[in-house]
């Protein structure tokens, strides 16, 4: 049990229209947010980040800005063959768990899935989600062109400038990814999962008590180097954005959970039962939430 062991902070800083002005916008808030949550709370000396949809990419602009580097040096090291790991603003980094999180944006085929996967329809979107979603839809739809830079979602695929990206993400002790498998109509399982199309499991219906919405989980090791630029030749035919992202985000470890709804009541709302969104509506993605807990490091 996590009961008097962990303070549960909830984010107010990005709430309603605030979710329009970009993920970077809404990174520095909840930057902003944590620092002030760690200044009233000096007893804190860990922390973890559970997010949910856009809000993980959120999170990962925050603590790209909230990376320290260990001991004052520029990078992690290995000093008499331990690593010596940067921190959160100080504190020692341990959960990074998104969920239903388009970690590759939502450009690609079929990675917003109520586009019904048509080509044109999502080359419209693509041009036409700025008028409603405003800046956040140019960053998920990478369309994003500050100041001539890549899209911001490929930036955060490296340590950009004074924001520590990767380096962030690698100083958590785990990165968990949950995903639908489907009916999440918002979010597709690849970009979720930060996985490419051949590289999506399959999977059967959970025979788990406890966790009957589980129906696939795996660890994958950090690729390096010379791995990540072979996997750039196999799938050269895809998106060449998307590559570059799967091939920045898997040089660290992640754990994947896969999630489905298909036999459930509440299936179309997949997006919002996955993290119980409101219990009296979501009650059935209890069990994931379970899971979270069962398997949070402390």
């Amino acid at each position: 049990m996590l009961q008097n062991k962990v303070i549960v902070h909830c984010s107010e800083c990005n709430m309603y229209r605030l979710t329009l002005d970009g993920v970077d916008v809404m990174g520095e808030r909840l930057a902003d947010e944590v620092v002030e949550v760690i200044n009233k709370k000096p007893e804190i000396q860990k922390i973890s980040f559970i997010a949910h949809s856009v809000g993980g990419l959120v999170a990962r602009y925050a603590i790209g800005r909230l990376y320290r580097h260990p001991e004052g040096n520029s990078s992690q090291e290995n000093l008499g063959g331990v690593c010596v790991r940067g921190t959160i603003c100080g504190l020692e980094a341990i959960n990074f768990i998104t969920v239903a999180t388009p970690h590759l944006g939502s450009r690609g085929n079929r990675q917003v899935p109520f586009l019904f996967g048509v080509t044109a329809i999502e080359k419209v979107a693509s041009r036409v989600i700025h008028w409603i979603f405003r800046r956040t839809g140019r960053h998920l739809f990478l369309t994003d062109n500050d100041e001539g830079q890549p899209p911001l979602l490929l930036r955060m695929v490296d340590d950009c400038g004074d924001l520590y990206f990767m380096s962030a993400l690698r100083a958590f002790k785990r990165r968990v990814a949950y995903a639908n498998v489907g009916y999440d109509h918002v979010v597709g399982w690849r970009t979720s999962s930060i996985r490419r199309n051949s590289e999506l499991p399959k999977w059967e219906d959970s025979l788990s008590e406890k966790y009957p919405h589980i129906v696939y989980e795996e660890h994958s090791k950090g690729t390096n180097a010379d791995q990540c630029e072979q996997d750039s030749v196999i799938n050269s035919d895809s998106d060449e954005l998307e590559e570059k992202m799967v091939i920045g985000l898997t040089r660290v470890s992640w754990e994947r959970v896969d999630v489905s709804f298909h036999s459930s009541r509440q299936r179309f709302a997949a997006h919002s039962v996955i993290q119980v969104k409101y219990y009296f509506m979501h009650a059935e993605g209890a069990d994931v939430i379970q899971h979270m807990i069962d398997h949070f490091l402390i």
